[in-house]
């Protein structure tokens, strides 16, 4: 599969800034990832308790969105090079102020200030990579969410490898590794054809049947219930494997499979996503996700249930974009919103199903979050009937 869209397509990207947007995700992924393993040693340096060195990662998800919401205000006023530019910028200067802060509300701060980096890069890329190949932007999508997985994977790696005592040099590594993809910009096309544009192209382009602000609500809600999904089972999977009887051992490979199983099918589906319509991808993910929820209620299969779970999730967050500008190609800041839903749902879930698993119990995790499953499916299938093409004879009311 080549890099590039067809020809005809106005190229938004060159092959070398594809694979440094690649390796951009990769950073974002180590990044999100290096917070955890190292809170035996932020509680240790600044005499944390186990909530407050949480609050790590917390500010990070929290600048995320600003981030997202702020960007999206400058998307098309301001050059994509100079957004992108930015953002690693911030991104490297909040890893960098983290590893050599002096203290713990300065650390939040620069967490703050990376993970407002993030969400730059997050919205920029995302907004590009799904109008910028044409038909195959859905399987690029998928491609470039595949390596923040990577990134997932290889961040707990660096500080195992290290120790925790040592992550301000991971970190401070990091913020360098960033440097290199501000070389790379001017392969990035400064104004990227609008998603109306893009929209047209494709014969499948779905037409609104139903009012705009429903739709994109429908797509909000996807969004947050599917991230709640995705960190719900990354973080209760190992206490719920425990409870029916696996040891802390091969509840954390099980866990660490999941996560290896999400990456490894984004990489699986972007050549499906040359043949079917992102409709029918989420509507299969969303099925298949809720079968394995159930199944993962049955000790004896949890662990390869958990593990289906992550390949079936790993399409919905970058193949939903794709069919939200086809579905709104009006809404301009119909991708900030998602963007930011999915960064607000990683944040409400673990509150939320902590509440829910204190009512009904540890053993209730795989049925509670297949109920939340069931929703996405709900959400998908109404989704796919109000987008569905109008019929040519009957213009469709405009939404605005």
């Amino acid at each position: 599969m080549t890099l590039t869209s067809a020809p005809s397509h106005p190229r938004v990207f060159s092959p070398a800034a594809v694979v440094a947007s690649c390796l951009g995700f990769v950073l974002m992924g180590v990044l999100q990832a290096l917070y955890g393993p190292a809170i035996p040693a932020f509680r240790e340096e600044f005499g944390l308790s186990p909530s407050a060195a949480g609050l790590g990662l917390s500010a990070h998800f929290v600048g995320g969105v600003a981030g997202v919401l702020v960007f999206d205000r400058l998307y098309g006023r301001v050059g994509n090079r100079r957004i992108l530019g930015a953002s690693y910028l911030l991104m490297a200067v909040g890893a960098a102020g983290f590893a050599l802060a002096p203290t713990w509300p300065t650390a939040l701060a620069v967490s703050l200030l990376a993970g407002f980096g993030v969400g730059g890069i997050d919205y920029c890329l995302n907004q590009l990579f799904a109008v910028g190949f044409g038909t195959r932007s859905t399987a690029m999508l998928n491609i470039l969410h595949a390596h923040f997985g990577i990134g997932a994977i290889l961040g707990p790696a660096l500080i195992g490898a290290v120790g925790s005592a040592h992550y301000p040099a991971v970190f401070l590594g990091f913020a360098l590794a960033n440097l290199p993809l501000l070389l790379c910009l001017s392969g990035v096309r400064d104004r990227a054809p609008q998603p109306a544009d893009a929209a047209t192209e494709s014969p499948g382009g779905a037409v609104l049947t139903r009012g705009l602000g429903s739709v994109l609500a429908l797509f909000v809600t996807l969004y947050v219930l599917h991230v709640g999904i995705e960190a719900g089972v990354g973080g209760w999977e190992p206490t719920h494997l425990e409870i029916v009887g696996y040891s802390a051992g091969a509840a954390a490979t099980a866990t660490s499979a999941y996560w290896l199983m999400m990456t490894v099918g984004r990489f699986l589906v972007a050549p499906i996503a040359l043949r079917f319509s992102p409709q029918s991808i989420i509507a299969v993910s969303c099925a298949g996700m809720t079968v394995c929820l159930l199944l993962a209620s049955v000790p004896g299969a949890a662990p390869y249930a958990y593990a289906g779970v992550g390949l079936f999730i790993a399409p919905l967050f970058p193949t939903g974009l794709p069919w939200l500008h086809q579905a709104a190609p009006r809404a301009r800041r119909a991708g900030a919103l998602v963007i930011a839903a999915s960064l607000i749902g990683g944040v409400v879930a673990g509150p939320a199903l902590g509440k829910a698993i204190e009512w009904s119990g540890i053993r209730s995790v795989p049925l509670i979050l297949a109920t939340v499953s069931a929703l996405c499916l709900a959400a998908t299938l109404w989704l796919i009937r109000v987008t569905r093409p109008a019929d040519p004879g009957h213009a469709p009311p405009d939404p605005r």
